[in-house]
């Protein structure tokens, strides 16, 4: 089937796009929303330029498209994006990282219905922390970017997803997966990308908003060899 996959930069939207092409999907793009008002990617505070690098990486065009903060805005964005990809490409249907959120599940239906395309959700039933495992043994490497201030300090964005990383959410009774929004994360590596992203400068950054937030900053990076 040739598939548009949703497309955030983090843990999830990358290995669901990697088994829907396991199980022979053909990603026709990459669909990436960013903030209006930032021209970040929305959640995980990514600078577009950088989102756009990484889908390089992959060789998967990237569709990006500016969206607002208001939710009915979004849904009517969104859609209005998919329509625009799904013109004359032969699209059949959608990939999407959810793992559990039965509201996240019930939204992606209801607008792939409205669209007539099948929503693909190959990360759904796993456990979370076996989708965080199979992430890793695979060989992908990530970033986390933001967390939410009230849960994890500046010293977790950053860091790299690995055991440890696991091990940490765990003594905090933190879903793996940041399912909820607890963190987010920027991959830069693994198995669909030809070469990977070495960030050279940073910095934390503490954002105000309805939830307090930690943001990687993240100024410089480099393109290396694997």
């Amino acid at each position: 089937m040739k598939v548009i996959a949703s497309w955030s930069g983090g843990k999830d939207s990358c290995l669901a796009c990697y088994k829907a092409l396991l199980e022979g999907h053909e990603i026709a793009c990459l669909l990436n929303f960013i903030s209006r008002e930032y021209m970040r990617s929305c959640f995980h505070g990514i600078e577009a330029k950088l989102m756009t690098l990484q889908a390089s990486l992959v060789e998967i065009p990237i569709f990006q498209k500016d969206v607002s903060a208001d939710m009915q805005e979004y849904e009517n964005e969104f859609k209005a994006a998919v329509c625009e990809l799904k013109a004359g490409r032969g699209i059949e249907g959608m990939v999407f990282g959810d793992v559990y959120l039965d509201e996240h599940r019930e939204w992606v239906e209801q607008v792939c219905g409205d669209l007539d395309i099948e929503p693909l959700e190959p990360l759904w039933g796993m456990m979370p922390e076996e989708v965080v495992r199979e992430f890793i043994r695979t060989g992908f490497k990530a970033v986390v970017v933001s967390c939410k201030a009230d849960l994890m300090g500046e010293e977790f964005v950053g860091r790299y997803v690995d055991e440890d990383f696991l091990e940490e959410l765990r003594k905090r009774n933190i879903c793996p997966c940041g399912e909820s929004g607890e963190f987010h994360t920027f991959v830069v590596d693994g198995p669909l990308f030809r070469k990977r992203i070495e960030i050279t400068k940073s910095k934390p950054v503490l954002k105000q908003g309805f939830w307090e937030h930690w943001f990687l900053d993240i100024q410089e990076w480099e393109v290396k060899e694997k």
